[in-house]
């Protein structure tokens, strides 16, 4: 599968060398490919370290791929995903973003309770499938299910193409995923995106990121 992965934070660091070992074709996108080289050194030495992966800008990343990832800051994406709604009709979107201004010591969550990221996305992209996930847990953990408690924990999805949903769910069970559960609709990406307050405080109180939500049934 040939994966577009938008954004090149902590969250494209860990995903796009894991896509890699599964054997998936990987490119990135990010708004200039030559200031991200010459000033983020992360990404150059990631780069160095994976010499297959593409970098390309955001409209030129999307065209050819199976799968989009939106890796963007939460509080850029949807503008900076909505002029690429021509070319992510028809595509599935990968949304892992949350509602939170991480630079700004006391920002709350926006959208919340009555509106998601997820629901924003799929209203400014119509003709995209917009998959909710992987936005209950630290970067780290997404490739690395098995990190904590064995992989015993639960990713969830949400999104309103069935299809879709079943693409997401086999990548993430690629990735070593035992347990990811169904939600529904994109309406309910509120409530996994509202489950950020928890996971924050949660690390305050554990002194680490490194642990999973668990549904027991």
């Amino acid at each position: 599968m040939r994966i577009a992965l938008l954004g090149t934070g902590a969250v494209c660091h860990v995903l796009a060398p894991a896509f890699l070992d599964l054997g998936h074709d990987v490119v990135v996108g990010t708004r200039s490919p030559r200031a991200t080289l010459d000033t983020n050194q992360a990404y150059a030495r990631l780069a160095e370290r994976h010499p297959a992966l593409e970098l390309r800008a955001f409209a030129d990343a999307v065209p050819g791929a199976d799968l989009v990832v939106n890796a963007i800051d939460g509080p850029s994406c949807v503008a900076a995903l909505t002029p690429l709604a021509p070319a992510l009709a028809g595509r599935v979107l990968m949304d892992v973003s949350s509602p939170l201004d991480w630079s700004d010591p006391d920002a709350v969550l926006d959208p919340v309770n009555t509106d998601s990221l997820g629901e924003q996305l799929q209203r400014a992209l119509p003709a995209a499938r917009v998959v909710k996930t992987f936005n209950t847990l630290v970067a780290q953990a997404m490739a690395a299910p098995a990190a904590i408690g064995d992989g015993d924990h639960t990713v969830f999805v949400s999104g309103d193409d069935a299809a879709a949903k079943a693409v997401v769910t086999g990548l993430l069970e690629s990735l070593g995923w035992k347990d990811v559960l169904d939600l529904g609709g994109i309406r309910t990406a509120r409530a996994t995106e509202m489950m950020l307050r928890m996971w924050i405080d949660t690390w305050a109180a554990l002194g680490t990121d490194m642990f999973g939500f668990k549904i027991v049934r």
